[in-house]
């Protein structure tokens, strides 16, 4: 194995080697290099340094050290970085000149976009067709400086592009805003338009957006700043009180508003004081608030918002409400809604393998078996949550993971050599050494796209031979028709797994499947929130489980040592499993969203647990969830396990008790 820096003290002596570097006066280093001439990762690390505190002195002083290093077109791109950000064009011939010296590199295709940023923001259009459009494709910014240019070309016919940018929950960039103006004074974005935009902006609840859109809106539509402002002071005193211009569709929108505030907080609540009022609106406007708050119950795992979705009958449903309109029949076991709304979804949206499944399970309720086997049997070939699911509604659980593909031939040294070899390639693995994991997955992203199943499968093995594991892993998911699920499902760190699972008595099925979920195998990693390690323990966590296990001499720094760290995360999982009925789905929500939460999504009669699992209100934990248990099938597969059914796994989940689970300090 190439050795690769994966400990967490890699940082720290990075971070030295950083701030001696940059302590240096430039003068030093002609010198500046190792001994034997070679520009040193201490100097790259400093013109980081030097770019993120957007220093152009000092990164000019570095670049001439740095001339040679692997990683030089990394300083390249931050110097002309930083010379768009300033008030003299950059000439097209540098960007050129860059793209020509680095054509492989992927900031090839971030300069070009950002040079054409500099370019529109001036207004230079004969300097933006040199490059435009770009290959790699563009944001809502370039989008709209591209419509610019076109529409000074080609004249306002170039307009209507602009069109459906405008309709999003969010602000949109200053290089939109005239094109949008220009749409609003013709009257191909009407008022209506303005008002959708306002529902959507206020549904996100990106609530300075809506206000500037209603402010702006002409007429008796205007929706005043300061009326949502007094909403927002107590939505649900305001919505029960009912005092709005209810005969202007300024003031409906605000009682709209009011009812969207309100029910994010307490649907309950709010459906009590909506119906009150709700006859004083027209009807579409009626339909749209029972949809909110039908939509909000449901999430909330109110009993009564199936009841509520069939007063929203007719109603337009965005994707997300749509959704849930299928969970809250799933929670009501109504398999006749079930069908109906799964049938009302978008074509595109009703591909998606949970609504298929679920479709075939209401197929089944109606006791239409035979229509209900096609579409378990088009799934059960996917692998996935659903298709593990499908196949055993087929009876064909043990057989279909009994029968997966062999693994390719072994890949040969020498193509492995030849692959480790590129540019591209060497840069993944230097920037994975110091640390810069962002930079290091962009490399490689850049590195596998467009290729076909056998050279990913060549780059999985090669990644996960240098100890990139999580690149292994995401790699091998891309083939279509050539798999190797043994990459899909690394096992490194066997050793401490299987020492963690024996000492917890869990199946070490269960630990790897939690751990590819949780950190992909990256054993120093540490995640925005400040979890670390393969099992993404907190510190607060740490320290409590040390506790439990009676370790005064843990110390948190060691938290990332592959032993410790899956000890420890057994032990919180055994912890819980323990306290929730022993049920795997509920242990891994609370695992990744708190066992408090965990407890608080039973409902108060049993419920399946496929159904359980697919009403889980936070996507993140939902997706999560189906992820562990689906990773634990595959898991215990290739680790020669006993087959336990993924229905046997998600059981059924129990009432809640009226009690909260004890508490951790973790939760």
């Amino acid at each position: 194995m190439i050795p690769i820096l994966r400990r967490v003290g890699v940082a720290l002596a990075l971070a030295t080697l950083v701030a001696n570097a940059a302590a240096q006066p430039a003068a030093n280093s002609a010198p500046g290099k190792a001994a034997n001439g070679a520009a040193t990762d201490a100097d790259f690390l400093a013109a980081k340094a030097a770019f993120d505190r957007q220093d152009a002195g000092r990164l000019a002083a570095l670049i001439p050290r740095l001339a040679g290093h692997l990683l030089e077109p990394y300083v390249d791109y931050w110097s002309l970085n930083l010379r768009l950000a300033g008030a003299v064009p950059v000439p097209h011939a540098d960007f050129r000149r860059y793209a020509e010296r680095w054509p492989d590199a992927p900031l090839v295709d971030r300069l070009r976009v950002e040079w054409l940023k500099a370019a529109g923001k001036r207004a230079d259009w004969s300097a933006f067709a040199l490059e435009y459009p770009p290959a790699a494709g563009e944001d809502t910014e370039l989008a709209c400086f591209g419509i610019q240019y076109r529409r000074q070309r080609d004249g306002d016919a170039a307009l209507g592009a602009a069109r459906p940018l405008y309709l999003t929950d969010r602000a949109t960039p200053d290089a939109c805003e005239p094109l949008f103006a220009a749409l609003i004074a013709k009257g191909e974005l009407t008022t209506a338009d303005r008002v959708a935009r306002f529902r959507l902006a206020v549904e996100a609840g990106n609530l300075r957006t809506a206000q500037a859109i209603g402010e702006d809106l002409p007429g008796p539509e205007r929706i005043p700043a300061a009326d949502l402002r007094a909403v927002d002071r107590n939505p649900l005193h305001a919505l029960d009180l009912g005092a709005f211009r209810w005969r202007q569709p300024g003031g409906r929108a605000v009682a709209l508003y009011a009812l969207e505030r309100a029910a994010r907080t307490d649907a309950a609540t709010a459906h009590a004081a909506w119906i009150k009022h709700r006859v004083q609106l027209p009807e579409a406007d009626r339909k749209y608030g029972n949809a909110r708050v039908a939509f909000h119950g449901a999430r909330q795992l109110e009993p009564r918002a199936n009841g509520w979705f069939r007063e929203a009958s007719g109603a337009d449903l965005n994707e997300a409400v749509a959704a849930w309109r299928v969970r809250a029949a799933l929670r009501a076991e109504s398999w006749a809604d079930v069908a109906a709304a799964i049938d009302a979804m978008p074509a595109a949206q009703a591909q998606d393998p949970a609504w298929r499944y679920w479709k075939a399970r209401s197929l089944a309720a109606a006791g239409r078996t035979d229509e209900a086997g096609t579409w378990y049997a088009a799934l059960a070939s996917e692998h996935h949550f659903y298709g593990v699911l499908a196949a055993e509604a087929l009876g064909k659980g043990v057989e279909r993971f009994t029968a997966l593909p062999a693994a390719p031939r072994p890949v040969a040294d020498s193509a492995l050599a030849a692959f480790g070899a590129q540019p591209g390639v060497r840069r993944t693995v230097k920037l994975a050494e110091l640390n810069l994991r962002p930079e290091s997955q962009r490399e490689w992203v850049h590195v596998v796209r467009g290729m076909d199943d056998e050279r990913l499968l060549l780059a999985a093995t090669y990644a996960q031979r240098v100890g990139l594991y999580d690149r292994a892993i995401n790699t091998a998911e891309r083939t279509s028709g050539q798999h190797d699920f043994a990459l899909r499902y690394l096992t490194p760190y066997r050793e401490q797994f299987g020492a963690a699972a024996r000492e917890q008595d869990l199946d070490r099925s269960l630990l790897f499947g939690l751990a590819r979920q949780e950190s992909r195998f990256i054993a120093d990693i540490v995640s925005s929130a400040g979890a670390s390690g393969l099992m993404q323990l907190m510190p607060a966590t740490a320290r409590w489980v040390a506790k439990q296990l009676n370790e005064p001499a843990f110390q948190p720094a060691k938290i990332a040592d592959p032993a410790l760290n899956t000890r420890f995360g057994a032990f919180y999982f055994r912890y819980w499993l323990d306290r929730l009925d022993g049920k795997p789905a509920l242990a891994a929500a609370a695992y990744n969203a708190g066992p408090g939460r965990a407890q608080a999504w039973r409902g108060t009669t049993p419920i399946e647990g496929a159904v359980w699992v697919e009403t889980i209100p936070f996507n993140e934990t939902r997706d999560y969830v189906k992820k562990v248990l689906a990773n634990t099938m595959y898991y215990a597969q290739l680790l020669g396990e006993p087959y336990v059914p993924l229905t046997a796994r998600l059981a059924t989940i129990a009432p809640r008790n009226g009690g909260a689970v004890a508490s951790a300090r973790a939760d």
